[in-house]
């Protein structure tokens, strides 16, 4: 009882005055962590959830999900313009600059505008609507092994991956992030391009290949390449 009684009075003593001191200091040196400031992108994802909730919870606007998606698509968009070129320049499409024919194509040669479409370019279209159905169904009901386009619910939203993304190589989330802004970016230039020359899209791409696509393309870069060749010696 006594200890407990001196236990319980040293309580209320009076604290040294060095003691007070320097219990203060310690307080004083403790640095409190200050937030990181946010990046543009989670910037726009914070105004985007706040203004738009419903549409944010699903994953839509200014995610890193959606950017992959977009990414995705272009890099499918350069793959089908590629063997576009390549289907001409290797007569792999029958008859192409003739008109369709209603024994060919029944009611579609008339679902526009008759004697206008070719049938180069109807198996083109045909074959991207192909490509939206499937890029339609694996967004409606995908596998499981699937990588959804719309988030699940309580699913948390992906990290954004900031203005320049962690530079990974082989098959990886950052390494799929580059090339698909990659893709994208050469999308607008290339469309830039072909507006401003008054060539086509595919023409334009052929350019920056080499002529490796358009039939005698390759032919005609090299004509050019030996006439620069001649004038400069």
């Amino acid at each position: 009882m006594i200890l407990g009684v001196a236990v319980g009075a040293s309580a209320f003593a009076p604290v040294p005055i060095a003691s007070r001191v320097a219990t203060r200091a310690a307080k004083a040196s403790v640095v409190v962590p200050q937030a990181a400031p946010m990046s543009v992108m989670e910037k726009g994802m914070k105004e985007w959830e706040a203004e738009y909730p419903l549409f944010a919870k699903y994953g839509w606007g200014p995610t890193a999900k959606a950017e992959r998606w977009n990414g995705r698509h272009a890099m499918f968009g350069w793959m089908m313009i590629i063997l576009t070129g390549y289907a001409q320049n290797n007569h792999l499409i029958p008859n192409p600059q003739g008109l369709l024919e209603w024994k060919e194509w029944g009611s579609l040669a008339y679902l526009y505008a008759p004697n206008t479409i070719t049938n180069e370019r109807a198996i083109i279209l045909v074959a991207n609507v192909h490509a939206l159905v499937v890029s339609t169904i694996a967004f409606v009901a995908p596998f499981d092994w699937q990588d959804k386009l719309l988030l699940d619910e309580g699913e948390a939203p992906e990290e954004p991956t900031g203005v320049v993304p962690a530079f990974q190589t082989g098959l990886t989330s950052a390494a799929e992030m580059w090339n698909g802004r990659v893709a994208m970016f050469g999308l607008v230039v290339t469309a830039i391009g072909a507006m401003s020359s008054g060539k086509s899209f595919l023409e334009v791409v052929d350019w920056g290949l080499g002529g490796l696509l358009l039939p005698n393309a390759g032919a005609v870069v090299a004509a050019a390449t030996e006439v620069a060749a001649a004038a400069a010696n």
